[in-house]
């Protein structure tokens, strides 16, 4: 589309479609969401036999890995059952941890502050969060700290007590990272680590997620969980393609 010129030749701003991608105001990854304002009141019901497995799993240990293809519902399940045990009067808190790596391309330089420049790469926990609370309660439950959504470089050094813990997206954390991470489990607590060995954005071999799981495997009172093509809850042209790609 050509864009219309004043008399000395320059673009006018008013007929200019190039806008900024964050407002001035800053740009909050709850805004538009309002229409989800439900509360909290229906159960999350497994599709499958592994989902099933997952969580009961969740449920009866303190550490959960699952492991398993895009759409099999690993984030949405642990994440709902965070919201029953806070619901529950189980945990006092939830906290949400997230790797910030570019899926394969730079989104360059982000404006604002912490908060602002992570939303992005938190945006599928917010959107799994709101689903379940509704976006006024999730606000509300983020701003007195009973829910946190943090980076991954966030956690060292800390202890979550009385906590439900997820770590999504855990096939871009190192070795090192998810040791640390694991860590920081304390009392009262459960914390459940997702993700795809198979879907890395990380260099060849910088992963950690599935040494790590095959070590837990092992130890009593963890839980490891593997789901398939089979308990993809997307279009099923997504469990269709993930056999040939």
């Amino acid at each position: 589309m050509a864009k219309r010129q004043t008399k000395g030749g320059a673009v006018s701003a008013s007929e200019s479609t190039v806008h900024p991608l964050f407002p001035a105001a800053g740009w909050d990854p709850l805004a538009g969401a309002d229409r989800r304002d439900q509360s909290y009141l229906r159960k999350v019901k497994p599709q499958s036999p592994n989902q099933k497995r997952l969580m009961e799993a969740i449920r009866d240990h303190n550490l959960v890995v699952a492991l398993g293809p895009a759409g099999t519902g690993k984030t949405y399940l642990a994440i709902s059952s965070a919201v029953e045990a806070l619901e529950d009067g189980k945990v006092d808190r939830i906290v949400l941890s997230r790797p910030a790596i570019e899926a394969g391309e730079s989104i360059g330089y982000l404006p604002g502050d912490m908060h602002e420049k992570m939303a992005p790469f938190l945006r599928p926990l917010y959107d799994a969060l709101s689903e379940r609370l509704g976006a006024k309660r999730l606000r509300a439950l983020m701003a007195d700290g009973t829910i946190e959504i943090a980076p991954v470089g966030f956690m060292r050094g800390r202890t979550l007590n009385n906590a439900f813990v997820v770590i999504d997206e855990a096939q871009n954390c190192t070795y090192a990272q998810i040791k640390m991470l694991l860590t920081r489990l304390g009392w009262h607590s459960t914390m459940v680590l997702t993700g795809d060995p198979d879907q890395s954005d990380l260099l060849d071999n910088l992963s950690g997620l599935a040494d790590i799981a095959r070590r837990l495997e092992a130890v009593e009172g963890i839980a490891v969980v593997r789901l398939t093509d089979t308990d993809i809850v997307r279009h099923p042209l997504v469990a269709s393609m993930l056999t040939v790609l």
